[in-house]
């Protein structure tokens, strides 16, 4: 797992400002040239797409043209941080995505969705009465470190060029090679079955909706995400981001200045 490092940090200061200019700190000093690159943090509202975010963010820059582009992809049923960068620094987007992430969210144990979570309908329930407390607490262990993970089917990665989504969602096997991932922080914070609060975590690749079925699994039975947020990514928190439209509404009156 890569870090962005201090000395990169301070180059990207060089280049174009404080790297604190990233989060809502810039109130009142919104004086900045997006054109040469900025780095934003945004809070992704539920069911947007990243790219929807994005392109919120590029057309409120019109009728300039400003390259924009955001570092990892959330789900739409997923919420929180989104790294968005324009100008130049959408080629250190890749130093981004390289970083750890935290994510909070929530399993339901006792069923199991074919997306691994709740974009899909259940296909198979479970008896839960035998589940415990302890049964749940003595199953991460085996979840922390570097992990074997198969990405969901229900996913954006491509197999012979096509999205896997697309084969999955015709209804076709869907067939993706395990990858090595770390997740090297994992707690539940709450238990009130079928439902378990949890934080993580993990690694660059890590898909949260794998680990929650793996966890089913794991306690022979199933489970699917019904809730996700990320609330940090290296050194970026979801405390310091900025509500879509807020920024949008930031950028439009900049202009008019």
């Amino acid at each position: 797992m890569t870090n962005i490092s201090i000395e990169q940090q301070e180059e990207f200061s060089k280049e174009k400002g404080p790297v604190s200019n990233t989060n809502k700190d810039m109130e009142g000093s919104f004086l900045h040239n997006f054109a040469e690159g900025e780095v934003l943090l945004v809070n992704k509202p539920y069911k947007w797409t990243s790219f929807d975010v994005v392109g919120k963010i590029r057309n409120a820059f019109k009728p300039a043209k400003i390259k924009v582009g955001h570092a990892g992809t959330l789900d739409p049923l997923a919420k929180g941080l989104l790294i968005i960068c324009t100008g130049k620094f959408t080629k250190k987007i890749d130093d981004y995505q390289a970083q750890e992430k935290e994510y909070t969210g929530t399993f339901v144990l006792g069923a199991t969705t074919p997306s691994y979570d709740m974009e899909t309908e259940v296909d198979v329930r479970y008896d839960i009465r035998h589940i415990t407390p302890a049964h749940i607490l003595d199953t991460i262990p085996h979840f922390l470190g570097e992990i074997e993970q198969v990405a969901p089917a229900h996913s954006a990665l491509k197999i012979n060029g096509e999205r896997a989504y697309e084969k999955a969602r015709r209804g076709e096997e869907v067939q993706l090679k395990s990858r090595k991932v770390t997740i090297s922080e994992f707690e539940i914070t709450r238990i009130d079955l079928p439902e378990v609060d949890f934080r993580v975590v993990c690694s660059k690749g890590t898909y949260i909706r794998s680990l929650a079925n793996d966890f089913g699994k794991k306690l022979q039975n199933g489970a699917y995400l019904s809730a996700l947020r990320r609330t940090r990514i290296g050194q970026f928190s979801v405390d310091n981001s900025w509500e879509i439209m807020e920024l949008v509404n930031k950028i439009k009156s900049q202009k008019e200045i």
